[in-house]
């Protein structure tokens, strides 16, 4: 019996990275950018890194923690709060990698987020209930996002001309665009980047539609 109640207490590890993630929303940041004002690889806290290769859990370093409370003007007393603040509390939201977004699996047939791989951040500006965040990787989105900024998007806001969009369609394309112009049969898009040229999709082949309500930068 004792060893159980010792073993309810220790530290899990999405705890301490969601606590990270907390840290880091907290000062308006994505985890990435918390690792750059720390003085650290922005790679640090990214999902990518919180496992190894073979799957092992990968935990962050206690030197890595402290540079991130002294860029984030918290102290460790702060941190332990924020471990025991794990339960979402209508400001934390789903978060998932963009490219691992395409997969049908994390996504129901309304564009609400479902399934495993999910994690918890918190955010800003999360009053839809329905609101999830996705971590752009790599530099396509250059220079409106770039890798490890983090997009909130909201299914439950509604869209006008000249909102930033994240759309997937049903053969599982995941893009973001800015909304030009919406008829009962067609989608018009513009690119975030300048050297794409306009397109434009059918209704009938998207699966989903829903505005970015706030970006991380």
């Amino acid at each position: 019996m004792v060893r159980h109640a010792k073993a309810q207490r220790m530290l899990t590890h999405d705890q301490i990275w969601g606590a990270l993630d907390r840290l880091a929303a907290r000062s308006g940041l994505s985890p990435s950018g918390l690792a750059k004002r720390a003085g650290l690889d922005p790679t640090t806290f990214n999902k990518s890194k919180r496992v190894t290769s073979d799957g092992r859990e990968r935990w962050p370093s206690t030197e890595s923690i402290a540079k991130a409370l002294a860029a984030a003007g918290s102290s460790i007393e702060t941190f332990v709060k924020l471990i025991g603040d794990g339960a979402r509390d209508g400001r934390s939201v789903p978060l998932i990698g963009f490219t691992q977004a395409g997969h049908d699996s994390h996504f129901d047939e309304l564009g609400y987020p479902s399934g495993k791989g999910w994690h918890e951040m918190a955010l800003p500006s999360a009053d839809d209930h329905h609101a999830f965040a996705l971590e752009i990787s790599g530099d396509a989105l250059v220079p409106a996002y770039r890798d490890g900024d983090v997009i909130l998007v909201s299914p439950g806001t509604p869209i006008k001309r000249g909102d930033r969009v994240v759309v997937k369609t049903r053969t599982g394309e995941l893009m973001v665009k800015v909304l030009k112009r919406r008829t009962v049969k067609a989608l018009e898009l513009q690119p975030l980047v300048t050297a794409q040229a306009d397109r434009t999709l059918a209704i009938a082949d998207i699966a989903w539609i829903a505005r970015i309500a706030w970006a991380s930068q």
